[in-house]
């Protein structure tokens, strides 16, 4: 059965209406924007949400709350999801969001998407009733488990938006504030929604989201030319101890991997052998003592420990658990391969971690071209298929699912894991996602993991939480599940500036 959730909602109280006018701009920097159109993203969530919302709401522990939708139901069978809309919600446009809305958005993302963030999932969705302007019901081909938490990420959008017919270049959404000036790669200005449902919110009078990807934001932030972002693990240490700041980590983590070309491999990285000697050069405990510290957890799954998903015994069986350097040298002398005339092409973020990762390969003698790019540039070298391997990490979801759907043959992003196409795959990751029990759910997941690890699709390293560091003058702001600057219990809606 897909779960059911309906906690209270973080409404307006009537001390806040009364509040002073919106006063101050935050400026916030975690990630970037890399699409102007809510539906067509490939994973950056850390700003959308602040002119657009959902259905459902991811809370701190993961569960599913209400959002534009007041309340929903699933049925016995996971075959039937009734949501029962919000009154009184307005588009940026003035145009209402009603049933018709939503049904709208749920088909442009189902049959215009392709390769969209949720289009596979939303493919389910055989049928749409709107019996009356604020009742949406959704009839699915098949049960489908993450259906409300993948809901949290379908942002909802007005249809009068432009471009809606083909790239949407300035949403119209329901969120606090409004998509206002927008530099890719610089900033994106939000200003205020002075039309927002919940009285006497937001309480500030912008957003400037800084989106620059060379910014020192541990610097930035001691300066004061940010209030709020994500900083590494040894900055999140410093600030902690500076009572100017207030430091924490998102509620989930992020994990971190190597990955192969999977869509076009070159040898010798078509070779089974090859890639289990990659593994074995890896130093896990190191390389995620280099990301996080104490905090870094070295593991072989794309949950961490403490998630419902999390095995174990998998865990316990990982063949890469520490560092094996001859292994490696055997297992590359079996396959024939001189490291020192073979030459990898590597392609990461500009991390440091990713270095890490290249020290240790270098350790077998092979030469390493590292090309460590942007995040608009790695996605679009990545998407050529003309490397060996890559070096990268994926942050918090709002559900296991939209992990694995990313290594789905047809799923969105998938450079990062080298364009896996797995027919055998993608059939058991359907299944898991289609069994309503939690616990065949998970035998199911573990069956495809378990294929993963088989073809040596790429190599977790470990999960560490990302830190977010807000100043002093920073009030009513907390950290959420995922990436989201604005959620239903909380968030940049209901914080100010002192």
């Amino acid at each position: 059965m897909i779960p059911r959730r309906a906690l209270p909602f973080l409404a307006a109280t009537p001390a806040m209406a009364q509040e002073a006018p919106r006063r101050g701009t935050l400026r916030y920097a975690t990630l970037g924007l890399d699409t102007a159109d809510p539906h067509r993203h490939t994973g950056s969530i850390a700003v959308q949400q602040a002119y657009v919302e959902a259905l459902t709401s991811i809370g701190p522990d993961g569960g599913v709350e209400p959002f534009l939708a007041e309340r929903f139901s699933v049925s016995e069978d996971g075959r039937t999801a009734t949501f029962h809309l919000r009154p009184g919600v307005v588009f940026h446009d003035g145009s209402a969001m009603d049933a018709a809305a939503i049904q709208a958005n749920i088909e442009r993302v189902r049959d215009r998407i392709r390769g969209g963030w949720l289009a596979g999932a939303m493919r389910l969705i055989s049928r749409i009733e709107t019996p009356d302007a604020a009742t949406v019901v959704l009839h699915l081909s098949e049960p489908y488990a993450p259906l409300l938490t993948s809901l949290s990420e379908l942002w909802i959008v007005s249809p009068r938006s432009p471009g809606w017919e083909g790239n949407i270049t300035r949403p119209a959404g329901t969120g606090p504030f409004l998509f206002g000036q927008w530099q890719p790669n610089v900033r994106l200005v939000a200003p205020a929604n002075p039309r927002y449902w919940r009285p006497g919110l937001p309480r500030l009078e912008a957003v400037h989201f800084d989106l620059r990807g060379d910014v020192d934001k541990g610097l930035a932030l001691r300066a004061g030319d940010l209030h709020i972002a994500d900083v590494p693990h040894d900055v999140a240490g410093q600030l902690r101890a500076d009572p100017r700041f207030t430091v924490q980590g998102l509620r989930d983590t992020t994990w971190y991997f190597l990955a192969f070309n999977n869509r076009r491999p070159r040898p010798p990285f078509d070779n089974p052998l090859v890639r289990q000697a990659l593994g074995h050069v890896l130093d896990k405990p190191g390389f995620m003592r280099f990301v996080a510290g104490d905090a870094g957890v070295p593991t072989n799954q794309m949950v961490a420990p403490g998630n419902l998903y999390f095995d174990q015994a998998l865990h316990d069986a990982d063949p890469y658990r520490a560092q094996d350097l001859d292994r490696a040298r055997a297992l590359l002398s079996e396959a024939r391969i001189d490291p020192a005339r073979t030459r990898i092409e590597m392609v990461s973020w500009q991390e440091s971690y990713a270095q890490a990762a290249v020290q240790m390969v270098r350790r077998l003698g092979f030469q390493v071209t590292h090309t460590a790019l942007d995040d608009i540039g790695a996605q679009r070298r990545l998407g050529q298929y003309d490397w060996d391997i890559c070096c990268m990490a994926s942050g918090p979801r709002a559900d296991v699912f939209l992990r694995w759907v990313r290594l789905m043959s047809d799923g969105p992003n998938p450079v990062l894991w080298g364009g896996i196409q797995d027919p055998e795959l993608d059939s058991m990751i359907r299944a898991a996602a289609a069994e309503p029990g939690f616990e065949a759910r998970r035998e199911r997941y573990a069956r495809a993991w378990a294929r993963v690890a088989e073809k040596h699709y790429f190599l977790v390293l470990g999960h560490a939480a990302n830190q977010i560091a807000w100043r002093r003058e920073v009030q009513g702001f907390s950290t959420g599940f995922t990436w989201s600057p604005h959620r239903a219990d909380g968030g940049i809606a209901v914080t100010s500036l002192g």
